[in-house]
């Protein structure tokens, strides 16, 4: 192990009673039936409803397999199953009293948003003769925003810090076997080291087609952590944006469509050579037997707003950053910070340019995912149908744009 992994959780709770939850988990991901349990033994202990936790993951690729996330990529014998399983079981129990622990230990506190912006992130969807393939785009869009938002005693003493970046935690790659969050991690614990006593959250945003770069290196993990922590800190040092109650929450599920398919796509795939299309073909020939084609995935999206001050967007899957852009377009007048990676990582979730393009985020990675092939061209659209829904439950309208 080169360094703990830690889920961390942040309660709120307005002068009227309404409260919210906000996890953050150095974990590849939280698949649904993970997510689902730790929701409804939540609600069962604490009365906490759907929208009022947001579960979310830094996506650090050197942590533990999580239930059913990416079985595709793995062939467990019986005992290595068992002890997945047993893993995904212990999590779900330490998250419902990480909950419990939070709501516990609400206290007076000022809260107060700010933003600075780190580079190390880049576009990795590089355009070649051959199509889309994973490199450096730098010419790519990019969202290099750090959103900061401090929690304090009304003494000013720092509690917390939830802190977020739009970069997918890849400084090391598969070949490097020992726990660790990434440069997320490293600037959790960096910022931590610098203020004995508070509490670094990472929230992890639309950082699907995103890379930190250069990459590849323990050294490199450590220096972009230590670049982020330390423009948190910089941004702790300027003047912050105070941010108000009441709380207003609004979840939804939305149905995101695949492309058409047939039976006879998976039984030519179960034939073919690579061993996780194989994988991927009896998962979806297994539906076809049951009467149960995989045409749709629920999507889970959540706002939490505070006041009139600061809106957190959750959203699941490896959402992709042109999400987090068009989104801050669509809403210009507010302060939004959009997550991706929560409740439910199920693939990733491309924008209908990205799937257009074509390449690993919208096509080949629905093989390790297990999903029968890419979205239809309506993804994104439904997408956004669904956030204004959302938006508008918590009191937000997009702008209106004046015509020519």
């Amino acid at each position: 192990m080169l360094a703990e992994l830690w889920a961390k959780a942040l309660a709120f709770r307005d002068p009227q009673g309404q409260r919210v939850v906000l996890v953050t988990t150095d974990l590849i991901g939280l698949p649904r039936h993970v997510s689902d349990a730790v929701v409804a033994r939540v609600q069962e202990k604490f009365g906490l409803g759907r929208a009022e936790l947001l579960l979310n993951s830094s996506h650090t690729h050197s942590g533990p397999t999580v239930g059913r996330n990416l079985s595709v990529l793995f062939d467990f014998d019986a005992a290595e199953t068992a002890r997945v399983e047993a893993y995904a079981d212990d999590l779900t129990a330490k998250l419902v009293m990480l909950v419990g622990d939070a709501l516990r230990d609400l206290a007076p506190a000022e809260v107060a948003v700010g933003h600075g912006e780190v580079g190390f992130a880049i576009n990795r969807r590089q355009p070649t003769p051959q199509g889309v393939r994973i490199g450096v785009n730098s010419g790519g869009p990019v969202d290099h925003d750090v959103p900061v938002v401090r929690i304090q005693t009304p003494e000013g003493r720092l509690r917390a810090v939830l802190f977020g970046y739009a970069c997918h935690n890849t400084t090391l790659g598969g070949d490097f076997y020992h726990l660790n969050g990434d440069y997320a991690g490293f600037a959790q614990a960096e910022f931590e080291q610098a203020h004995p006593g508070a509490t670094g959250l990472f929230l992890m945003l639309c950082g699907g087609d995103q890379n930190p770069h250069p990459r590849g290196t323990v050294e490199l993990a450590k220096q972009h952590g230590a670049e982020l922590a330390a423009e948190v800190r910089r941004v702790l040092t300027a003047p912050l944006k105070p941010v108000r109650p009441p709380l207003r929450l609004a979840s939804q599920t939305v149905p995101l469509e695949f492309a058409a398919h047939t039976r006879a796509v998976f039984e030519a795939e179960a034939a073919h050579t690579d061993v996780y299309r194989q994988r991927r073909a009896r998962l979806m020939l297994e539906a076809y037997d049951k009467g149960e084609p995989v045409r749709q995935v629920a999507f889970p999206l959540q706002a939490v707003r505070f006041g009139d001050d600061l809106t957190v967007l959750g959203l699941g899957g490896e959402v992709v950053v042109g999400y987090g852009l068009r989104a801050k377009q669509t809403y210009p007048g507010e302060d939004l910070v959009v997550a991706g990676y929560c409740h439910d990582v199920m693939c990733y979730i491309p924008t209908r340019r990205v799937l257009e393009e074509g390449g690993y985020e919208p096509d080949t990675s629905m093989i390790y995912y297990g999903q029968p092939g890419p979205f239809t061209p309506a993804v994104e659209e439904a997408i956004f149908a669904a956030l204004a829904r959302l938006m508008e439950q918590v009191g937000v309208k997009p702008a209106v744009r004046e015509g020519r």
